[in-house]
C-alpha cells in the first residue's frame, strides 16, 4: 500500500547559490502538476527540456523535467523532478508554484521515509542514504554505499533466516514434550545455536567498525599547562589550529578539530591545562576540560618527558573516569635526546614540536579506538544497530543457558529475532521511525 495520499514537494539541493537547483515532487498522480508546470505530457524516465510556468503562463525558470511513474521511482510513488537554475529566489518561486498546485512542504527525510514504507528500501538502507550524505571521509562514504546496496541487510536477513529455522525446530517439540530434548539433539539444535552466536559476534565486530567510520572517535588532550597539548594538536591536524606560546594557560577553552586517520574521522579536542588557578576564565576552561573528558572515547595524557609522571599527573589520572582508556604521551623528547618509541601499549614518546613519533602516534590512536586497519567489507552502522545486535546476543546466551527449558528457549529465540528485525524495520515502532527520519535533510 502507498504511504499517504498527500503530494509533497521540496528543494532537493543544498541551500545557497549553485549552477543547478532541483525541486522534487512525490505523490499519487502528478498529471495536474505536469500540466500546470510544463503544459505538456512527459515521457517516463526521459529528460525533457521545459519551461516551468507560473499561474498566468509566464516563465519562472527553464531546465530539465524528469518524470518517474510509481512504483518505479525512489519513493514508490509518482515522482517529478525539476532541474533548473540554482538561485535561491528562483527555487523559492518554483516551490511556491508547486504548493499552489496542491502539494505541501515535505518534512525532513519524508521522501526516504516513503521509500521505506513503500518497500523500496528497508530501514538500514534508508538510514544509509543519510549516512552517505553526511559521510566525513571516503572510507565512510564507501561503507555507507555498501549499506545502501543492502550489504548490512543481507547479513541481518541471513541471521534471521537461521533463527527462523531454529525456532521451527523448537516450536515443533512443544507439541511432543515427551520427546523434546531427543528431537532437538538429533537436529543439532544447540550446535545451530552456537553457530548463530559466532556469526552474530562477527556481524557485531563489522558493525562496530562501521559505527566508528560513521561517527568517528573523540580523543581529548589533557595534562598540565605547557606540556605541549596545543603543539600536539597542530601536529596531528597538520596545520596551526591552536595557539602555541610559552605562557602557561594560553589555551583557556576547548579547541576542536576533525582530522582523518586512514579514513577514520577523529575529533581531537585540545583543552585547558589542568592546574589550580584563581583566573575566572581559566577556571571555566578547566571545567569544560572535564566535561570533554566525560564524553571522550580516549584520553591522551601529555607529560613532559624531562619530568616524567609527577604527583600532579597522578592526581589527574586519579580523577579520570574508570572506564576511559588513557594513553600517556611523553612529549619533548627533542629536549632529552630520547629515541622515538612505544614503550608499552599505554605510552608513547614523541616530540610534537619536531614532529618526531607523530606517524607512530597516529597508528597507535587508531588501534586504541578499535580500528582494525581496513574498510574492506565494512558497512556503515549506527548505535541503535549495535544495541539491537547486543540484545540479540543476550537473548541467545539466555537461550543457551535455558536449553533444557523448552518454553524459555523458544521465547528467547523469538526475542532475538525481534531485536534483529528492528535493524531492517521488519519489526519497529512508529516512534522510532519518527526519530530516525526527522534527522534527515529536507528534500531527502
Amino acid at each position: 500500500m502507498l504511504y499517504t495520499p498527500d503530494t509533497i514537494a521540496a528543494v532537493a539541493t543544498a541551500p545557497g547559490r549553485g549552477g543547478v537547483g532541483v525541486i522534487r515532487i512525490s505523490g499519487r498522480g502528478l498529471d495536474a502538476f505536469i500540466a500546470g508546470l510544463i503544459g505538456r505530457e512527459l515521457k517516463p524516465r526521459f529528460a525533457h527540456f521545459a519551461r516551468f510556468k507560473a499561474t498566468d503562463g509566464s516563465v519562472i525558470d527553464e531546465g530539465i523535467a524528469l518524470y518517474f511513474p510509481g512504483p518505479n521511482s525512489f519513493t514508490g510513488e509518482d515522482v517529478l523532478e525539476l532541474q533548473g537554475h540554482g538561485g535561491p529566489v528562483v527555487l523559492k518561486m518554483l516551490l511556491a508554484r508547486c504548493i499552489e498546485l496542491g502539494a505541501r512542504h515535505a518534512e525532513p527525510g519524508e521522501f526516504t521515509k516513503r521509500a521505506f514504507l513503500n518497500s523500496k528500501l528497508d530501514l538500514a538502507q534508508a538510514e544509509a542514504v543519510a549516512d552517505l550524505i553526511d559521510a566525513q571521509s571516503e572510507a565512510a562514504a564507501r561503507s555507507a554505499l555498501k549499506s545502501l546496496d543492502g550489504a548490512f541487510s543481507r547479513e541481518v536477513h541471513a541471521l534471521v533466516d537461521q533463527l527462523i529455522n531454529l525456532r521451527m525446530l523448537v516450536e515443533a517439540t512443544l507439541d511432543f514434550p515427551e520427546e523434546d530434548i531427543d528431537f532437538l539433539e538429533a537436529a543439532d539444535a544447540r550446535g545451530k545455536l552456537h553457530g548463530l552466536q559466532a556469526q552474530l559476534q562477527t556481524v557485531l565486530g563489522t558493525a562496530t567498525q562501521g559505527k566508528l567510520l560513521r561517527e568517528g572517535a573523540h580523543i581529548v588532550l589533557i595534562g598540565q599547562p605547557n606540556v605541549g597539548k596545543s603543539s600536539l594538536m597542530n601536529a596531528l591536524a597538520g596545520e596551526e589550529v591552536a595557539i602555541v606560546t610559552d605562557i602557561a594557560g594560553t589555551t583557556r577553552d576547548t579547541v576542536r578539530e576533525l582530522i582523518q586517520l586512514d579514513g577514520v574521522p577523529v575529533h581531537i579536542i585540545d583543552t585547558a591545562g589542568l592546574r589550580d588557578t584563581d583566573d575566572v576564565v581559566e577556571k571555566i576552561g578547566i571545567e569544560r576540560t572535564w566535561q570533554a573528558v566525560e564524553k571522550a572515547d580516549l584520553a591522551l595524557l601529555l607529560l613532559d618527558s624531562r619530568e616524567g609522571v609527577t604527583a600532579h599527573d597522578q592526581a589527574i589520572l586519579a580523577k579520570l573516569p574508570a572506564k576511559l582508556p588513557v594513553l600517556r604521551v611523553f612529549n619533548k623528547i627533542d629536549l632529552t635526546g630520547e629515541a622515538v618509541g612505544i614503550a608499552t601499549d599505554d605510552e608513547i614518546h614523541v616530540s610534537a614540536k619536531a614532529a618526531l613519533g607523530i606517524a607512530e602516534l597516529r597508528q597507535k590512536l587508531l588501534a586504541r579506538v578499535g580500528w582494525q586497519g581496513t574498510d574492506d567489507g565494512i558497512f556503515i552502522a549506527r548505535e541503535r544497530h549495535l544495541d539491537a545486535i547486543r540484545r540479540a546476543q543476550a537473548n541467545l546466551d539466555t537461550a543457551d543457558a535455558a536449553y533444557y527449558q523448552i518454553e524459555l528457549f523458544a521465547e528467547e529465540l523469538r526475542l532475538a529475532q525481534n531485536a534483529l528485525n528492528e535493524i531492517t524495520g521488519t519489526f519497529t515502532s512508529d516512534d522510532l521511525l519518527g526519530v530516525i527520519f526527522s534527522r534527515f535533510c529536507i528534500g531527502k
